[in-house]
């Protein structure tokens, strides 16, 4: 079992890990791209960052129902067919910047890129954390999550290198060339962990089967924030996750505008701190978080990678030289293992039928988040990035954000991580057709 575990795992993987590769080859220009066509000749762009916010707002008032609906549907329907929906949404974006850089393609970039945000952004992990549930023992979940994470930070390494080395306009196209191949090697070789329930009342008339999925989909909705409410454990990581998003999300909104603003960086650079951070999320997700889990546990490792969000936070906002950036970005290595660990303790205080729903309620209150974030950092930014600033320091909003942050840890040392039992009654809406024995 423990062989065949692996290669379900595989097939799991080596998509996700090229859908991140492509996605992340673009992280890095799309900075120049964007403030070319809008802001040209202009190192400093507001509407870029006007922009990102209200793209960020949108993404997370849509989120707070989408992320906890796609969890619940992958708990019901599979796994598997809301993978494949999710992964190909970036399909479509990225090829009308391949199409054209224009102004009016980078607005019709936007508007695309925010509908594939609002399905995918979030909801891929938590769809595959769910599947890894399905075919994972409870001792190695943490360790199985870690490499999931682990394996994204050597796709985020990857993209950026080739991202270094193409020639910009080669850059979209090959992007979106590994986009298209994930969904199609899902569809032939991954295999499916959830067995959906048997459909009832095939006859009834459309209207009743209408009527009784939707009263369906609002009682499953409803039991979602029941089941996180009802656990301390749960309710606990859901508020150190909302206001760890609430800074770190902000954060990554407007840091590459204020790094362009503020020290010149340009695609180069970008890509340099994105792989300084990627090569050491590897090593610390991929092989410290295995080895030090079973000696800590997961909540010395949240409290672990919260302080160090604090410090990652405070070093951007307070950066006195071009050097500090990278020197930051170095934080960012002990800062990925929060993601992780709160995988972990969402998927031990769940049941095996409950961790599509876990993961994706606790996932949108994280949209509630990222949606908040903006309406804060987006003016804050641009007004501290402006002549008109009330005194220097050009990265206040994110020394700022570090609050959510220390607020985030307060909440993580009162937690009192619990483990269920892994498999529930018969009368679970799907069984695992996977198991340990």
């Amino acid at each position: 079992m423990a062989g065949r575990t692996r290669v379900i795992m595989f097939h799991l993987l080596l998509p996700l890990c090229v859908h991140w590769i492509a996605e992340e080859m673009t992280v890095s220009v799309l900075v120049d791209v964007i403030t070319d066509a809008l802001c040209p000749g202009d190192s400093t762009c507001t509407q870029a960052i006007y922009l990102n916010g209200l793209q960020q707002t949108v993404v997370g008032i849509f989120k707070m129902v989408v992320l906890p609906l796609l969890g619940q549907l992958a708990d019901e329907h599979g796994r598997k067919p809301l993978l494949l929906l999710t992964v190909s949404t970036s399909i479509f974006p990225f090829a009308i910047l391949a199409w054209n850089q224009s102004k009016g393609f980078v607005y019709a970039y936007y508007v695309l890129r925010t509908i594939s945000y609002i399905l995918s952004q979030g909801s891929i992990f938590c769809i595959a954390v769910a599947y890894a549930a399905d075919v994972v023992e409870d001792s190695k979940r943490a360790a199985a999550f870690s490499w999931i994470t682990g394996l994204s930070s050597a796709s985020h390494v990857l993209g950026n290198l080739l991202a270094l080395f193409l020639p910009e306009k080669y850059i979209f196209p090959v992007s979106i060339a590994l986009l298209i191949f994930s969904p199609v090697y899902m569809q032939f070789f991954l295999v499916e962990t959830v067995k959906p329930a048997p459909r009832r009342d095939q006859d009834s008339a459309c209207l009743t089967r209408t009527m009784e999925v939707l009263h369906k989909r609002y009682k499953s909705m409803r039991d979602a924030p029941t089941i996180v409410i009802s656990s301390p454990t749960l309710r606990g990581i859901s508020l150190v996750s909302f206001f760890y998003e609430l800074g770190m999300s902000g954060i990554t909104g407007v840091l590459w505008y204020y790094l362009k603003a503020a020290f010149g960086f340009d695609k180069n650079q970008f890509s340099e701190i994105l792989m300084l951070v990627g090569v050491g999320s590897i090593v610390s997700q991929m092989l410290v978080l295995p080895l030090i889990n079973p000696l800590v546990g997961e909540k010395v490792i949240l409290c672990i990678g919260l302080l160090a969000s604090i410090a990652y936070a405070l070093f951007y906002g307070l950066a006195w030289a071009a050097w500090v950036p990278y020197m930051s970005a170095s934080i960012k290595v002990i800062v990925v293992l929060i993601r992780p660990s709160t995988y972990a303790i969402i998927s031990q205080a769940s049941s095996s039928n409950n961790q599509g729903k876990a993961q994706g309620f606790v996932a949108g209150v994280e949209s509630i988040a990222s949606l908040l974030s903006p309406l804060a950092m987006s003016p804050l930014t641009s007004w501290f990035l402006s002549t008109n600033a009330p005194f220097n320091c050009k990265g206040f909003s994110i020394v700022c954000a570090s609050i959510c942050m220390m607020i985030a840890l307060c909440y993580a040392c009162l937690l009192k991580p619990e483990v269920l039992p892994s498999h529930d009654s018969e009368d679970d809406i799907e069984t695992p057709l996977l198991s340990d024995s």
